[in-house]
């Protein structure tokens, strides 16, 4: 059984009111899907669809555990990173980060997976739902290398769904407007470390850490 249908018990607070069945929630939603919102699901690469994948330098992987427990988890490199193998399997090359590898460890339990790829700019999105599985050699990972390296993992996805999503969310948001952005609006990456993680190194040590050098080292 998926974790789709599994629902937690607990008390809300005051005042909360929660939906408890798929009617009710497509009542409150204003009816079902439309008929193009319904129909644009395809389980195949198009050709529209490889073009996208061939100028992405982001996307975000989804997974869950076996106990339903999810993670989401950033992935970037240059443009094309994603490799197209056939109409119906990417591969996701994995660098080196901080080595939890948590959304890895799900699949090993679960290999559903979802994959959200951005453009910068463009206020579309394209999503693809699928079946997973951890590599840890091909004979295609040296088209995978980046600046002479070779990732020791990637990730395979046997696509099962595939399909365009809309700008609504990225115009509400005015994402990709210069304008408003405000970087320092939120403490620096160093001072969350010091506040947040069990580093054990000063504050002048954490940002010489995160500072210009550390773009330096995104390979090593």
């Amino acid at each position: 059984m998926g974790t789709a249908g599994i629902r937690t018990a607990g008390t809300l607070a005051d005042g909360m009111v929660e939906i408890t069945s798929d009617e009710e929630l497509t009542e409150l939603l204003g009816g079902p899907p439309t008929a193009r919102a319904a129909g644009k699901v395809r389980a195949r690469l198009a050709e529209q669809d490889r073009q996208w994948l061939a100028q992405s330098p982001f996307c975000v992987v989804s997974t869950a555990g076996a106990d339903g427990s999810c993670d989401g988890s950033p992935k970037g490199d240059p443009t094309g990173f994603t490799l197209v193998l056939d109409d119906t399997t990417v591969v996701v090359p994995e660098r080196p980060g901080n080595r939890r590898a948590d959304g890895f460890r799900n699949v090993l339990v679960n290999p559903h997976v979802g994959l959200l790829y951005l453009i910068p700019g463009r206020s579309d999105s394209l999503r693809i739902n699928g079946r997973a599985r951890l590599l840890k050699d091909a004979p295609f990972f040296d088209r995978l290398a980046v600046k002479g390296h070779r990732p020791r993992v990637a990730l395979l996805v046997e696509i099962e769904e595939i399909f365009f999503h809309c700008s609504k969310a990225f115009l509400r948001s005015g994402l990709w407007k210069p304008e408003t952005w405000d970087p320092e609006a939120v403490p620096s990456r160093a001072r969350i470390a010091q506040a947040l993680e069990p580093t054990g190194q000063t504050l002048e040590e954490l940002e010489r850490y995160y500072g210009p050098q550390y773009a330096d080292h995104l390979y090593d």
